[in-house]
């Protein structure tokens, strides 16, 4: 493997990264930028993801250094791939393990036909709102700003694809799946929406982001590897 020196940095990089759980990507592009300014002397260097995952899940963020932050609109309008865990039966505000249950629902009613036939509302493109916890703004405030002082908000659907959408297991109240998806898609909102649609509740217990595009995760290295691969100039 060639040694990427600090010309090749800032000339651009395409960095495939699998994010740790609890960390936010704004923290995992932070330490790929410390790394690269302390062991290559750099003073300055553009560092920036393309796409944000949320601390609460795992998986491929693709982080791109130099001139190749340019790229970064592009790499974003890809589709994406999920895999993880719907808890069926409760909902949390958050619509995942952020906040904790508020509210429970019947679940005896509940088949294996049903779980998989559910799927089918939401193949090609849906009207989704995004969850109250999340960056988007309105009225000049992010809306978990207010989602935390309790303040309602109306909050405008959105179109989104969901290209694929297939359950993996089930062991009630537990199901998993994988989701092919458009860019500015919602799983905890796909979570909350497919729990509505089998006449229950569901929240999101776990979620990895395996693919962006034709970039998958298999090919992507933790940071603590990233950072012993920069090699001291």
């Amino acid at each position: 493997m060639e040694t990427l020196t600090a010309e090749h940095y800032q000339e651009g990089q395409v960095l495939l990264i699998d994010k740790p759980l609890q960390w936010s990507s704004f923290q995992a592009v932070n330490k790929i930028k410390w790394s690269l300014k302390k062991h290559l002397g750099l003073k300055k260097i553009k560092v920036g993801h393309a796409g944000t995952l949320d601390p609460l899940a795992t998986g491929l963020l693709i982080v791109c250094t130099g001139k190749f932050t340019k790229r970064i609109p592009e790499l974003q309008g890809m589709i994406k791939e999920y895999t993880g865990t719907f808890h069926i039966g409760a909902t949390t505000p958050s619509y995942d393990l952020e906040t904790e249950i508020d509210a429970t629902f019947p679940t005896d009613h509940i088949t294996e036909e049903l779980l998989y036939k559910t799927i089918a509302q939401f193949l090609g493109e849906i009207d989704q709102k995004p969850p109250v916890f999340s960056a988007i703004k309105k009225d000049g405030k992010r809306l978990y700003e207010h989602a935390r002082k309790g303040e309602e908000v109306e909050i405008a659907a959105r179109k989104t694809v969901i290209h694929e959408f297939e359950i993996t297991r089930i062991a009630l109240p537990e199901v998993d799946f994988r989701v092919v998806c458009s860019k500015g898609t919602y799983i905890r909102s796909l979570a909350y929406d497919y729990g509505v649609a089998l006449q229950s509740g569901a929240h999101l217990t776990a979620l990895r982001r395996t693919k962006i595009g034709d970039y998958s995760v298999k090919n992507a290295m933790i940071v603590t590897d990233f950072e012993e691969s920069v090699t001291p100039q």
